[in-house]
C-alpha cells in the first residue's frame, strides 16, 4: 500500500491544517497488515470526504492524478474548494458476505454460497486481508466473524439457512445500517478497501431505517455495496430499482445473474475498484446540513478514464 498525498489550497490563500502527524499505533491483530500511512486525518463537519476509483480505459487503475486532472461538482455548482488528494495502491480489503434468508432468496443460497467461495479462494489474500459472512431476514446473524481463512469463510456461508425464528419480513436497510456501524471501526491511518457484497433480491418490507440513513452509515465508514441478483435487469422491478439506489450511492456496482466466467470477472472488477482508490476531501460551497441529498459528478480530463464513484450524499449533520 503506497499512499501519495497532495494537500492543497484553499481560494483565500491559505493552508488548511488537516493533517497531523499519526500518533504510535497500538499493536495490530495478527491478520491486520502494519499501516503505513504516514498521515491522520481530521474532517470537520462541513468537509465531504469521497473515495473513488480511477482507471484507464483498458482498466489499468490511474493513482497518480492531481487536482489539474479533475473537475467536480456539487448539486451543479463546480467546487474549487478541494483540500486534499490521496491516492491508495493495492489496499488490504475488508469485506462482508451478506445473505437475504427471506423465503424469495432461500432457493438461492447455495448458488450464492458458491459465489463466496470463488472470491475466498481465489481473491481473498491470507495474512492481508480479512472477510465475515452474515445473514439476515429482519435481523443480522454472524455467522463467521472476521478472518483471513477462505475455509472458515467457506464454512460461515455453509451455515447460512432458513432460522426456526424466521419472520416473513426482510429489513436490507436496518441490516445494513447495522453491519456498517458495527463491523468497521475506520482508522485514518490504515486505510482499507471497505465494501458489503450482499445477495438479495432489494424487498425491503421491515425496516425502520430508511434508505438515505442507510446510505449515510455506509458513507461515514466508506463502505460500498455491491450487490448480486439472481435475475436479470427488469425495468420493472421495485427491488432492483432499491439496489440501483444503494449501489450508486456508496460507489458499488449491480450483478445481474452472473453464470460461468462472469462470476470471477464480476468479482475481479470489484477486487480492482476496492484496492487501488483514490481520497478526495473538499469543502461544499454554501453548505447546509438539511439532510438533502446532494448529487455529485467527478470528471477526470485523463483521455479514456473512468471514474467510480457514489452518487451523492446526504447532508446530515455530524455528531
Amino acid at each position: 500500500m503506497r499512499p501519495r498525498s497532495v494537500p492543497l489550497l484553499l481560494l483565500s490563500g491559505l493552508f488548511l491544517p488537516l493533517i497531523a502527524p499519526a500518533q504510535t499505533p497500538q499493536a495490530a491483530p495478527p491478520t491486520t497488515p502494519p499501516a503505513q500511512a504516514p498521515y491522520t486525518l481530521h474532517i470537520p463537519v462541513n468537509e465531504i470526504s469521497l473515495t473513488f476509483h480511477a482507471a484507464e480505459a483498458n482498466g489499468k487503475p490511474l493513482t497518480h492524478l492531481t487536482t489539474r486532472d479533475l473537475t467536480l461538482s456539487d448539486n451543479g455548482k463546480a467546487q474549487n474548494h478541494i483540500v486534499l488528494l490521496q491516492s491508495f495502491e493495492d489496499l488490504p480489503i475488508r469485506a462482508g458476505f451478506l445473505f437475504d434468508i427471506s423465503n424469495s432468496m432461500l432457493g438461492e443460497v447455495e448458488f450464492n454460497r458458491s459465489i463466496i467461495r470463488t472470491y475466498a479462494s481465489r481473491l481473498l489474500r491470507k495474512g492481508y486481508d480479512r472477510a465475515f459472512v452474515e445473514l439476515f431476514d429482519t435481523e443480522p446473524l454472524v455467522t463467521q466473524g472476521w478472518t483471513d481463512d477462505d475455509s472458515l469463510i467457506a464454512i460461515g456461508a455453509a451455515k447460512v439457512q432458513a432460522r426456526e425464528d424466521h419472520l416473513p419480513a426482510t429489513a436490507i436497510f436496518d441490516t445494513l445500517y447495522a453491519t456498517c456501524r458495527d463491523q468497521w471501526k475506520p482508522d485514518p491511518d490504515a486505510p482499507t478497501g471497505n465494501f458489503i457484497l450482499v445477495f438479495t433480491d432489494g424487498i425491503d418490507d421491515a425496516s425502520h431505517a430508511y434508505l438515505s440513513e442507510a446510505v449515510d452509515m455506509c458513507q461515514r465508514t466508506r463502505t460500498a455495496i455491491y450487490a448480486v441478483v439472481n435475475n436479470r435487469k427488469s425495468p420493472f422491478s421495485a427491488g432492483q430499482r432499491t439496489l440501483e439506489a444503494l449501489v450508486q450511492q456508496t460507489g458499488g456496482r449491480l450483478f445481474f445473474n452472473p453464470q460461468g466466467h462472469e462470476i470471477l470477472e464480476d468479482l475481479e472488477i470489484m477486487e480492482a475498484e476496492q484496492r487501488n482508490q483514490c481520497r478526495l476531501v473538499y469543502k461544499p460551497s454554501n453548505f447546509k446540513a438539511d439532510s438533502s441529498f446532494h448529487r455529485i459528478k467527478l470528471q477526470c480530463s485523463v483521455p479514456g478514464a473512468r471514474i467510480t464513484i457514489r452518487s451523492g450524499y446526504y447532508a446530515f449533520a455530524r455528531p
